[in-house]
């Protein structure tokens, strides 16, 4: 196999649901040996939904990718002994326990001094917090939805959880580096509901919510401060249209033949549809005149009429269309068909990073306590009698244990 970046790392994983996983499967997709440290009846998401009609969970398996499992009772002082060797020994730990205090930074730099240590919480103050709460607490879902609508309307993708993961394994990465330079560890702490407020923040939503002494109202699906709607089609379907810059607007007016109608509206607005500001301004209008031409057109034509175009558009598709259409297609993309125990064949992700043009291949997810002998005795040096001696009490538990 060709090198990778991490090679030669090792980070312990004890995290669950879906930002440190999601650190984790990063770290281990860039070469580090990753090594989950689960319960002895399993990590608390190892069913979560979606599962297979068999109850294996396809969440558990596409977030753990890659990755090493040992099955450890975190209850018992011989457990926890077992993992804290484990922790100095790697010099590397990912975690979002909350109060464990066995896992105190202090006690394990006592063990370790370069120990890189990065936890994961909800908030900064160490409550708990989710997606769902986060957005809640930030006012994103009085801002989604239709126009009209005066109830929350939550999004389903867990955003922050999975910029938090990318947050976390940018910081093991940068604290190595560090480590390389300096010989010292370092001590992260990572909030799932500071990652959100840098967030939009950063984007100036804060800022603007300030100036305008409001909440943003709903845009139902406008694109805010340019242009962008979405449009029926005569056979049933949907298409979201996008003219966010100059150029995708001018393609948009020549593709539709309303240049003329367009004209006119900046002349009696006092308009100029080639600023974003003005294209938002005027956002109803325009959908007004460009609707009729998706109207009128089925799907399939749309695509022929904007196909070698500068309009940037895409149909509304769901997720069966999207995996029709990944079993169709010959090309090489960032989503593989592997095998993973207790699931089987299934359609799992690869690192979007390609490495000279090209994907690396995905890895199967750990049976539960799959390599719990391999690490006690690559990684610690324990020999197969004190192993089967951990088994036996039942201190640790191996993949063909009951």
């Amino acid at each position: 196999m060709t090198a990778r970046p991490l090679d030669g790392v090792r980070v312990i994983d004890m995290c669950t649901f879906v930002a440190g996983p999601t650190a984790g499967r990063m770290l281990a997709e860039l070469g580090a040996e990753v090594i989950r440290i689960d319960p002895l009846r399993g990590a608390i998401d190892a069913d979560r939904w979606p599962i297979t009609d068999s109850g294996s969970s396809l969440y558990w398996a596409g977030l753990n990718q890659a990755k090493k499992s040992m099955a450890v009772d975190l209850r018992s002082d011989a457990g926890r002994a077992l993992v804290t060797d484990l922790i100095t020994e790697a010099g590397v730990l990912l975690e979002n326990i909350a109060h464990a205090s066995w896992l105190d930074n202090n006690l394990l730099t006592d063990r370790r001094s370069d120990l890189i240590h990065l936890h994961i919480q909800g908030n900064a103050d160490g409550t708990s917090a989710v997606d769902y709460t986060v957005n809640a607490a930030l006012g994103l879902p009085l801002m989604t939805g239709p126009v009209d609508f005066t109830v929350p309307v939550n999004h389903v993708l867990p955003a922050w959880d999975m910029i938090t993961g990318v947050h976390a394994a940018l910081g093991i990465v940068t604290a190595l580096r560090h480590r390389e330079r300096t010989g010292a560890g370092s001590y992260l702490e990572l909030a799932l509901a500071d990652v959100a407020l840098s967030g939009i923040a950063g984007m100036g939503w804060i800022a603007e919510a300030e100036q305008s002494n409001a909440g943003r109202p709903r845009q139902g699906n406008a694109l805010y401060g340019s242009y962008g709607s979405d449009f029926p089609t005569s056979d049933g379907r949907s298409v979201m249209v996008v003219g966010l810059t100059a150029g995708q607007w001018k393609a948009l007016v020549e593709t539709t033949g309303t240049a003329d109608i367009f004209a006119a509206l900046e002349k009696q607005r006092d308009l100029d549809l080639t600023v974003s500001a003005d294209r938002f301004t005027a956002r109803e209008a325009i959908t007004a005149i460009v609707r009729p031409w998706f109207e009128s057109r089925t799907l399939e034509q749309i695509e022929k009429d904007l196909a070698n175009t500068r309009v940037l558009w895409s149909p509304y598709r769901d997720l069966g269309e999207v995996a029709a259409e990944i079993r169709e297609t010959d090309q090489h993309t960032v989503v593989q068909e592997i095998e993973h125990p207790g699931v089987g064949s299934m359609l799992t992700s690869r690192t979007a990073l390609r490495w000279q043009g090209r994907y690396t291949d995905a890895a199967p997810s750990p049976r539960h306590g799959q390599h719990t002998a391999d690490v006690l005795g690559s990684v610690l040096g324990l020999d197969a009698e004190r192993i089967d001696a951990l088994v036996r009490s039942a201190v640790v538990a191996t993949d063909e244990a009951p």
